[in-house]
């Protein structure tokens, strides 16, 4: 039988565990927050008391992901004003993560070095092939590890509808990819300090949208509907809605 000194120190153990999971989940969630309203000033705040946490413990991987996690969302909301400042956050998130993937190559690690990849090579002409095919290796390498991930399967839908014309054998595969990250994020756990919680209402968002240029105004509308409600502040959701709800 344990004694009450093994019982003290498991519980403050769990409690630890516990409010480490707490705070992971609660910065996940001021990201997403900030990144859904479209609030850079918030973000660039988080990403100053990321940077301090980071310098003060450089060998936590959950502050590492949240710190690239961050720059990520400040890559997306930068990237069609400022072009510059969003080529430095994406390079951030990429360089952030690295000593994250040689500690532990996670498919969730992975899965966000490509995203930064692909949204890098959207500006740097030049270099986009090479960027590109970083992206896709760390995608493959990602859904290797975890083929159903939803944030694995969301990228790959994403990437492979940029890249597919309109009625195309391609348009239809990307299509797919994209229902299957929709239902993968329904079938998903909750946000944890070890499961990233982003990508649902996009996941979302970007199926309505694919459904709408289909013509299927009905089943866009749900989608659509379905990302206001997963992220109610999410302004790009709130707009496209109001479009679609336009007679």
């Amino acid at each position: 039988m344990p004694s009450a000194k093994c019982i003290r120190l498991t519980a403050m153990l769990m409690t630890a565990i516990s409010a480490n999971a707490q705070e992971g989940g609660d910065t996940q969630a001021r990201i997403e927050y900030a990144y859904q309203t479209e609030d850079s000033n918030s973000l660039a705040s988080l990403i100053q008391n990321l940077t301090s946490q980071v310098k003060s413990d450089a060998a936590d991987s959950a502050l590492r992901y949240h710190f690239a996690h961050a720059q990520y969302r400040m890559g997306q909301l930068l990237h069609e004003h400022r072009a510059h400042g969003a080529e430095a956050a994406f390079s951030d998130c990429i360089d952030e993560l690295k000593p994250v993937l040689e500690k532990n190559r996670s498919a969730e690690g992975l899965v966000l070095q490509s995203a930064c990849y692909s949204g890098l090579a959207e500006l740097k002409s030049l270099e986009a092939v090479l960027l590109r095919t970083r992206a896709a290796d760390r995608l493959h390498a990602a859904l290797k590890l975890d083929p159903r991930n939803p944030r694995a399967l969301l990228l790959s839908a994403t990437l492979t509808l940029r890249a597919a014309k309109p009625g195309s054998a391609e348009r239809q595969r990307g299509f797919a990819e994209l229902e299957a990250a929709a239902q993968s994020f329904e079938q998903s756990s909750g946000t944890s300090n070890e499961t990233p919680g982003w990508g649902h209402a996009e996941a979302y968002l970007a199926l309505g949208r694919e459904m709408q240029a289909r013509g299927d105004q009905l089943g866009a509308r749900n989608w659509i509907e379905k990302a206001v409600l997963a992220a109610p502040d999410f302004k790009i959701a709130q707009r496209q809605l109001a479009l679609i709800a336009k007679p």
